[in-house]
């Protein structure tokens, strides 16, 4: 199967868009003479050129070129499918136009009386024509491939000893160091090891905002540097990076199965034989009614409209569109029966942390006994300014949007927290731990205040400054502020939202209060996700499982749909079928919202390319000769293109579905 993801146009690898283009246009030009040339034209439109000497043989002579020339490609894809027992759309169009010319060349030497050299030109000029845009749709979506290819810089600035070396991408290794300058591309997926710098991730997560990348931040191949340089430690190269991991997605999204492709399949094969037995058919009926030259003239265009080229690309270019959209919006198809299930689900489940929540701590609010918050806020956080701890981050995080922090010294780990000299004064920092060793009742603070905080579920830190208690700090896991919008937008589309986490209940009915969460499953453990997931199956529910793609993985196994999200540059998540590269949330209206729409565009196209045959079979058979009502193999050739157009337009209109979708 091709990359277009269907048998049919297998026929036609090897043969770009230029090609056809080429063969197209020379076949147009010799055409011109062919049809100037026939006598029934001229009788048509009231001119002779017989008088011009050889006349009788430019017809004969410009036709058997145009079928050698225009018409071999289709000759070879019909014998292809002959030799590979896949009868099709080819094998088809090589019957049309090697009746046309035995019929044209039986009457150029006495044998029939039919004029049919202009016919059987037209023919294959439309047909190359029809073939010609059918490619050039199809090149569209493979360029996808190509542009993420080209994502990626020739070469690189290596660090060495001496200064820098401009080296090929190919020869960088793991642990080289390069220097990616502003505008620059990093050449390969890499942690930065000097420097910070705002990043243009569009091309992995399809977030247009920029994002800053500090030391020790990983950062992909592709990415571009905005206003400052860095120095990146290469971790991964070739088809290790990230880039590659997405290539490889396309690739095998847009040839991956679908249901409906496979219906596809089989309507086009059965429609060979339909059209075969309806040529027979109408071969033999003519013939019995004494109809000789009829019987030609309509078995070929029967042959001709019957062409499955309509049916055969109604999907494939469904879905390599749909998937290449996807792609440049940071969402990772990887298995398309997953889209296309997404259509029909009726309850998503997300994980809490790192998904409707960002992941790390913030400061919630601040109590100090004085009333001066933001001083205890920034004594706290200059104690905390040597610790690692992710709480510790968060307090000077908040602090420093306050104005610079007073010089901290003597830092040092205690039992329960931390403690440092801030200003001559003993600061200390902790828990509960820390106040019961130090014997300080926590009475003194506002006790609705810190109910309301721990109802919440938030972790609370008390200051104590020269042994007596000065304050205290609620962190919280903080909401993404577009949980919100993702939430109400699936309830807008009918989708019921549930929640999933390990945090205790009252913490996940916290979060789910605040986004308007329809069911919460809480203090459940990451081995135990999947058993939620089930519940919710046999309740009859069809599950999308939305989460982090590692402790998740068996629970974004067992969902009808597993989404992974924020995968960032980590893209070979195998338990997902499909992965987000954001960490957006709205993400999976994006999903939903092209589910919904590549399925529309697949039953429009089936049911243009089925019902057209329907109709337009009997009609080049000539049911309707008796009310003068017939078709020519050429204007057959001309509906069976318009109809591969219509179909090809139509998927084009996929482009316009809005994936940057809300409530």
């Amino acid at each position: 199967m091709g990359p277009s993801g269907h048998p049919a146009h297998d026929k036609h690898e090897g043969h770009d868009p230029e090609i056809f283009r080429q063969r197209f246009w020379l076949s147009f030009v010799l055409t011109i003479p062919v049809v100037l040339f026939s006598e029934m034209i001229q009788e048509w439109f009231g001119y002779s050129l017989s008088a011009i000497p050889g006349n009788a043989a430019v017809s004969p002579l410009l036709g058997t070129c145009i079928f050698l020339y225009g018409g071999h490609v289709f000759l070879i894809g019909g014998w292809r499918e002959i030799r590979d027992r896949q009868p099709g759309m080819m094998l088809l169009i090589s019957l049309a136009i090697s009746v046309a010319f035995g019929a044209s060349l039986a009457t150029t030497v006495g044998l029939l009386d039919l004029e049919f050299w202009w016919e059987l030109s037209a023919l294959v000029t439309v047909m190359l024509l029809g073939h010609w845009q059918e490619m050039a749709a199809i090149g569209r979506t493979r360029g996808a491939l190509t542009a993420l290819a080209e994502l990626l810089p020739d070469d690189a600035e290596r660090i060495t000893e001496s200064g820098t070396e401009r080296v090929s991408v190919a020869e960088l290794v793991v642990g080289d160091i390069v220097l990616v300058r502003p505008g620059g591309r990093v050449p390969a997926d890499g942690t930065i090891s000097d420097g910070q710098a705002e990043f243009d991730e569009s091309m992995i997560t399809g977030e247009s905002r920029p994002v800053g990348r500090g030391l020790g931040e990983r950062v992909a191949a592709g990415t571009v540097a905005l206003g400052a340089s860095v120095r990146v430690r290469v971790g991964a190269v070739g088809e290790e990076t990230a880039l590659a991991g997405i290539q490889r997605m396309v690739a095998e999204a847009q040839a991956s199965g679908s249901r409906a492709q496979a219906l596809a399949d089989r309507a086009a094969a059965a429609l060979f034989y339909i059209s075969v037995a309806s040529g027979i058919a109408t071969f033999a009926v003519w013939t019995i009614l004494g109809d000789l030259d009829a019987a030609i003239t309509r078995t070929v265009t029967v042959l001709v409209i019957a062409c499955p080229h309509a049916l055969g690309l109604a999907i494939p270019l469904v879905i390599a569109i749909s998937t290449e959209i996807s792609a440049h919006n940071g969402i990772l198809v990887k298995n398309r029966l997953a889209l296309e299930r997404m259509r029909n689900i009726d309850v998503v489940l997300f994980d809490k942390t790192g998904t409707l929540t960002e992941g790390r701590h913030v400061v919630r609010g601040a109590w100090s006994r004085d009333g001066a918050d933001d001083a205890m806020l920034r004594l706290a956080a200059s104690a905390e300014s040597d610790s690692e701890h992710p709480l510790a981050r968060a307090i000077v995080n908040a602090a420093q949007a306050l104005g610079t922090l007073p010089t901290a010294s003597d830092f040092q780990t205690i039992p329960g927290g931390i403690r440092a000299q801030v200003d001559g004064r003993t600061v200390k920092v902790g828990g509960p731990r820390l106040l019961a060793d130090l014997g300080i009742n926590e009475s003194a603070i506002n006790a609705a205040t810190l109910r309301g905080w721990r109802d919440r579920g938030a972790s609370v830190l008390f200051v104590v400054v020269d042994g007596v208690l000065a304050g205290a700090v609620a962190l919280e896991d903080r909401v993404r502020n577009v949980s919100r919008e993702a939430v109400d937008g699936l309830h807008a589309r009918g989708i019921r939202v549930a929640m999933i986490t390990g945090d205790a209940r009252n913490v996940a009915d916290a979060v789910a209060g605040e986004l308007g969460i329809d069911e919460v499953f809480a203090e459940v453990l990451p081995e135990h996700k999947a058993e939620a997931v089930t519940e919710l199956q046999r309740k009859g529910h069809l599950v999308a499982m939305v989460g982090d793609g590692v402790n998740d993985a068996p629970a974004l196994a067992q969902a009808d749909v597993g989404i992974a999200i924020g995968a960032g540059t980590d893209v070979a998540i195998e338990s997902a079928g499909v992965v987000l590269a954001s960490n957006d949330p709205r993400g999976v209206l994006a999903i939903t919202e092209l589910s919904r729409a590549s399925f529309r565009k697949m039953v429009q196209n089936l049911a243009w390319a089925t019902g057209y045959n329907v109709v337009a079979i009997p009609l080049a058979a000539g049911v309707l000769a008796f009310a003068d009502i017939t078709l020519t193999p050429a204007l057959g050739a001309v509906f069976m293109s318009l109809s591969t157009i219509i179909v090809a337009l139509n998927a084009q209109l996929l482009r316009r579905v809005n994936l940057h979708v809300g409530a």
